[in-house]
């Protein structure tokens, strides 16, 4: 089957580069001295056996990290960064995933390595097996297996422009066992750019074994790393060869099951491997990648990148010996590639050019310049040994240690996951609500997809419960009107006040020259000009004590901005609080001080809000708990009020409020009261969320004075608005008080189950 050809074909070219990708990691947890960790696998993150992102491996310290499958490198490293951020914030803060594919320090004794303490009987069983099998030690070492499926467009295009194969899962199999033989006679070169474990640390080797010379480039990738014995033999000739091959092992009792056979490439179906001869090859999965130390999750896009075009070559060219022994050749120049120095000029550098001379051939024919650059970067360091990761590696623990090496860039690896704790790596470009809710599920092994991204649309999974979520508070739990009545602020006033809620008095208008006209009704009093529709304090103007016509204008005109209709409301005093309502409880009250800045007698007001907005919680757009203080119209219209302008310098300990509305989203700070309050309040707060017919809500209640009990029918309180879309962000990392991790209680409402 000529392949070349097939790739070259008009109708192929649109689908050459697209493929999707998953990727499995295993890393140990250990201690910030390079030592296994004592503890168990973290409980925080659920039953670990059905996990669909974090599990644990052969031993109780061997954390592995799964991706779902992606249709790009990029949105696979995506998915690999949250979890990795997850599994670091979800350990002992004394913990650090180990760095390198080879082990720490190992003890004395193998009953001080545990076996993972799974729930299932027969996956203890399993891994007892394999430790009586091929010693505990080996069982320690750690990889990146990385999945691969061309996609399905692509092999429909290969398979319309032949006729040999009468069915496309015929095609699909002859094409995954090239590849398949390729790789294993080709895969010196990714272990010599990729290997990274030149050295074993003390207890990996037993006083009895055979070791070799150390430093070499790849331990793991050689004949001492975790490999079958000797006489598992199967053959890559053809599917049905592989299968019966294994098949007749298990048989025979020299594997225990299929999933026994450890080879650089295994070719994937169904979910186990009896499925292969209905399902044929899916994909395959590479299982040769050291852990990259220098890579912060263990592997970087560009090398995968590198590896997507090296599998487009192994489609590409052809083999040029029997396929049992292509594979053998293979196997005995990785086993050299592999125990070689560092340092060492690879022998291989005929076979290299020639490999890098046809990708070059394959790039120009196919159209796929952007892959120059990373072909170019990996040829070069084919004669400068130096330059691949063992290479750099060993420049790092000649004049150190191994030990160092792992314990330095372990540390930084699992200080950066703490940098932005109300972050998720991956997804810091959604809102944080959202992004602290994607941890959440990602913790506590909900799988999700990401249906829309700008719109923050989530679709949730378990077995087969499924849930979609807006904005991660909005849930199939509210019906569709809910959100329409709050936010409708003239439909939320009617429906609470039919209910006998307390809340503002005021009118609505159409048109600018319609609200003029209301001028003398409110010139004198205490009001609110706000939007009809909008949230987060958008376009809101506060009058205590009346305003001029000119101001009265400017703020009609600001919220007139934001929406076709504005509400003019009585002010009504007292300290605002944000009540957030779930299930019919009070979760967190927040008190939203405006923003504002203390004068030191010497700065502007300026300079007071570059330095307040230093704060690293503050940020833009809802990507952080607190936003930045701006200075726009509505600011220096404040600011006038108390006779000051941007550039004045207020007086010492002078505090300067730059907005009336307390709004976090335009710079006010959030502190938690929700201990501090009476129960007589947040009973009125959940009856009226009960009104509006919401499961959650965040609803916002001015109070005079929290001290003297609430009471439905009374002024004691006011509530002034209803929020279906309330931000939670703001009550995990609150500018003080204690956080409230309402997410978490938002997926418990969804899905009891899990928790």
């Amino acid at each position: 089957m000529k392949f070349k050809e097939l790739l070259q074909q008009k109708n192929a070219r649109p689908y050459i580069m697209a493929a999707r990708f998953g990727l499995e990691k295993e890393s140990q947890r250990t201690t910030f001295d390079g030592q296994l960790a004592m503890t168990d696998h973290p409980m925080v993150l659920g039953n670990r056996t059905y996990h669909p992102y974090i599990q644990t491996d052969f031993s109780e310290t061997q954390m592995e990290l799964i991706t779902p499958v992606a249709n790009s490198i990029h949105e696979m490293m995506r998915y690999l960064a949250a979890i990795h951020d997850v599994a670091f914030r979800s350990m002992n803060k004394h913990e650090m995933l180990w760095p390198l594919s080879m082990p720490p320090k190992l003890p004395l004794k193998d009953e001080e390595i545990k076996i993972a303490k799974l729930e299932q009987y027969d996956g203890i069983l399993y891994r007892r097996y394999l430790a009586r099998e091929y010693g505990k030690r080996k069982q320690m070492v750690s990889g990146i297996h990385f999945n691969f499926e061309y996609d399905i467009e692509l092999v429909q295009q290969l398979f319309s422009a032949q006729t040999e194969y009468k069915t496309i899962e015929a095609f699909k199999n002859i094409l995954y066992m090239k590849v398949s033989r390729n790789y294993l006679r080709y895969r010196w070169l990714i272990t010599y750019l990729f290997g990274a474990s030149p050295v074993s640390e003390p207890g990996y080797f037993t006083e009895r074994e055979e070791r070799p010379k150390e430093p070499v480039r790849s331990l793991r990738n050689s004949a001492f790393g975790y490999k079958n014995n000797e006489n598992v033999k199967v053959s890559y000739e053809s599917l049905q060869h592989y299968i019966k091959d294994i098949h007749r092992m298990v048989e025979n009792g020299i594997l225990s099951e299929e999933k026994e056979f450890y080879s650089a490439v295994r070719l994937r179906g169904g979910k186990q491997m009896a499925d292969l001869p209905k399902t044929g090859v899916r994909y395959i999965e590479l299982r040769n990648l050291d852990l990259n130390p220098f890579a912060p999750l263990g592997v970087d896009e560009e090398s995968l990148e590198f590896i997507h075009l090296f599998m487009l070559y192994l489609l590409w060219t052809d083999e040029k010996e029997a396929p049992n022994d292509w594979v053998a050749t293979g196997d005995f120049l990785n086993e050299q590639v592999a125990l070689g120095h560092p340092f060492a000029q690879v022998k291989l550098l005929a076979e290299g050019d020639r490999i890098f001379a046809e990708m070059d051939e394959m790039i120009e024919s196919l159209g796929l310049f952007r892959a120059k650059k990373s072909l170019e970067v990996h040829r070069a360091q084919l004669r400068t040994p130096d330059l691949t990761i063992a290479g750099k590696m060993w420049t790092i623990i000649e004049s150190n240690s191994n030990h160092e090496l792992g314990i330095i860039f372990g540390k930084e690896f699992q200080g950066m996951a703490f940098e932005r704790p109300y972050q998720l790596a991956g997804f810091r470009n959604m809102e944080l609500s959202t992004q602290l809710f994607l941890f959440d599920i990602i913790q506590k092994g909900v799988e999700v997809e990401i249906l829309d991204e700008p719109e923050q649309f989530l679709k949730l999974k378990h077995n087969e419960h499924i849930e979609y979520v807006k904005n991660a508070n909005m849930t199939s739990k509210d019906n569709y009107v809910v959100p329409l009545i709050m936010e409708n602020k003239t439909v939320t006033k009617k429906v609470l006040a039919e209910a006998g809620f307390t809340v503002p008095a005021g009118d609505e208008f159409d048109t600018l020259e319609m609200a003029e006209q209301a001028y003398v009704k409110y010139s004198e009093k205490a009001f609110v000009i706000k939007p009809k529709t909008t949230n987060y304090g958008i376009g809101i103007t506060i009058f205590k004590e009346g305003a001029s016509l000119a101001d009265y204008t400017e703020a009609l005109q600001l919220a007139f901005k934001e929406d076709s209709a504005v509400l003019i409301e009585e002010f009504l005093p007292g300290t605002e609080y944000r009540f957030f309502v779930l299930d019919d409880q009070v979760r967190a009250i927040m008190l939203r001080v405006p923003a504002n800045v203390v004068g030191d007698g010497i700065r502007s007001v300026e300079a007071l809000v570059a330095e307040k907005n230093l704060d690293p919680l503050r940020g833009t757009h809802h990507r952080s708990p607190l936003e930045l203080i701006q200075l726009g119209d509505v600011e220096r219209l404040m600011l006038k009020e108390q006779n000051l302008l941007t550039t004045s310098v207020p007086e010492k300990d002078q505090i300067v409020y730059l907005r009336e509305n307390s709004n976090v989203s335009t710079g006010g700070d959030s502190i938690d009261v929700t201990d501090d309050f009476d129960e007589s309040y947040k009973q009125i707060a959940i009856e009226a969320v009960q009104a509006l017919g919401a499961k959650i809500c965040g609803i916002d209640l001015i109070v005079p004075d929290k001290s003297i009990k609430g009471t439905k029918h009374s002024r004691t309180y006011g509530i002034i608005e209803a929020n279906f879309n309330p931000a939670m962000h703001m009550h995990a990392y609150p500018h003080s008080g204690k956080g409230r991790h309402l997410t978490m209680d938002v997926l418990k409402m969804l899905y009891p189950e899990v928790f």
